[in-house]
């Protein structure tokens, strides 16, 4: 009776010294290649009867190091038919930005350095002129994000006091984040007044008293109350704060700095109308629909402004200078609204048209069709963008895109092992599964060929999809 031979593997030292191990040893390293060898052999110990070569084992070695080195945080192709997807980063920045952003890493900068006066400046500075131009604004700040920037203003003009909102406004977004949890660690006690889809000016009046620290009102960003509804505008909620000395602020939000509709989208409020119907302060996020970096922008009356400046909170939630970099070269670009739709990628994915994008599908369907094969059915359909975010809920892109089904019966298994082949991909393509398809929406798709040149590495995994 035959036994399998026993592995009798080479020494450690043995691979370290074989010239297959050189380039594994000059890329990472003698501590991280030692550790890599000796886990390879231990798997083939484990798993393998038979000896490997030591150029075999280098090698596993080597692709062991360099699976770890990958970065985890990667780009990938958004195809899910949502511009500002939450999950893959919301706004892509401006070119204008991204060289801001590097200037600022290869060298010190006067971040808070007054270059003039040869002393100690303020960080938020650098942005504060640009928002008062293009706002209005007597005075601005920014923080970490939007909700930041929410729980900044509660813990300075409402800790242990009330905030009057609106029961439909008290908002929950992504990952069961709530208002009234925001509320509750800044201190702050929240007074619902109204009904979900109802609420009168009568409503707030009668809820102000000797703990009221502010009204508020919150943007509905990411849904809609319809049908029968009553809501308060905003220039009466601020006539009605500053009859009893309160601040009115007004949430935006996402927060937009031009009026959307010039581009064929539905008009959102923007900060300038926010500020004109009598808001004291402003909220609004960088990232979303102004098309920057992450951050929470407050922008209103001066003296307001400086109280919040100088809340211990606004040092924990400040910017560094990437950001500010990032953003001060975003806000420039507003200074020439008629080009800003080629050069801010949240506006030029927002504006493409469904013709082009049809194009750009009947182009790229031969490629994904002829690497599927004859098991699946590839075919353009028409597709409906959204904006995402919470921004413009309701708003919806005509669009166009690819939807790919097994040519059999339609198997959810195969679905799923197809988008995660797609995944595995050097650079990974996010689509989504829906009625039966797996639907790649080409709106986000501008860098056509680095999609296509990829698409023969899947080869290997259409099989498994259709086991």
């Amino acid at each position: 009776m035959n036994r399998p031979e026993r592995f009798r593997p080479p020494s450690v030292d043995e691979v370290l010294r074989s010239p297959h191990c050189e380039l594994a040893l000059a890329r990472y390293g003698r501590p991280a290649t030692t550790q890599a060898v000796r886990q390879v052999l231990e798997q083939m110990r484990q798993a393998e009867p038979h000896p490997a070569p030591v150029k075999a084992i280098a090698e596993r070695a080597l692709a062991r190091l360099e699976d770890r080195e990958r970065p985890s945080q990667r780009p990938v192709i958004n195809l899910t038919g949502t511009v500002l997807h939450t999950n893959l980063g919301r706004a892509l920045l401006a070119e204008e930005a991204i060289d801001a952003v590097i200037a600022a890493m290869r060298s010190p900068t006067n971040l808070e350095y007054d270059i003039e006066a040869g002393k100690r400046g303020e960080r938020d500075a650098h942005v504060r002129d640009l928002v008062r131009e293009l706002t209005g604004a007597e005075d601005a700040l920014l923080v970490n994000n939007n909700a930041s920037a929410v729980l900044l203003v509660l813990n300075t003009f409402a800790r242990e006091r009330e905030a009057i909102v609106s029961r439909g406004e008290l908002i929950e977004i992504g990952g069961a984040f709530r208002m009234p949890d925001i509320m509750a660690r800044a201190g702050a006690i929240l007074r619902e007044v109204g009904t979900t889809n109802r609420t009168h000016l009568r409503d707030y009046a009668e809820a102000i008293g000797s703990a009221t620290g502010l009204i508020m009102k919150v943007h509905t960003s990411n849904y809609m109350v319809q049908g029968f509804t009553a809501a308060v505008e905003p220039a009466e909620l601020a006539a009605l704060a500053h009859q009893h000395d309160l601040p009115f602020v007004d949430d935006l939000g996402s927060g937009t700095l031009i009026d959307l509709a010039r581009w064929g989208l539905r008009h959102e409020k923007t900060v300038q109308d926010a500020l004109k119907g009598g808001a004291d302060l402003v909220t609004f996020s960088g990232d979303k629909l102004l098309g920057g970096p992450q951050a929470g922008f407050i922008a209103g009356r001066k003296e307001l402004v400086a109280q919040l400046a100088k809340n211990p909170l606004k040092r924990a939630l400040r910017l560094d200078k990437l950001r500010l970099a990032a953003h001060e070269a975003t806000l420039k670009l507003y200074r020439n609204p008629d080009r800003l739709a080629d050069r801010l990628p949240t506006l030029r994915l927002f504006t493409r048209p469904a013709a082009a994008l049809r194009s750009l599908a009947e182009r790229v369907l031969p490629h994904v069709a002829n690497v599927l094969g004859s098991g699946w059915i590839v075919e353009i359909a028409d597709c409906s963008s959204q904006i995402g975010s919470g921004a413009l809920p309701l708003e919806t892109l005509p669009s166009a895109g690819i939807t790919m089904k097994p040519s059999g019966k339609a198997s959810g298994a195969a679905l799923d092992k197809l988008a995660a082949a797609f995944r595995a991909l050097p650079l990974p393509v996010i689509g989504r599964i829906a009625q039966g398809a797996l639907v790649f929406d080409l709106r986000c798709l501008e860098d056509e060929d680095a999609f296509i040149r990829q698409l023969r590495m899947l080869k290997p995994e259409v099989g498994d999809a259709l086991a």
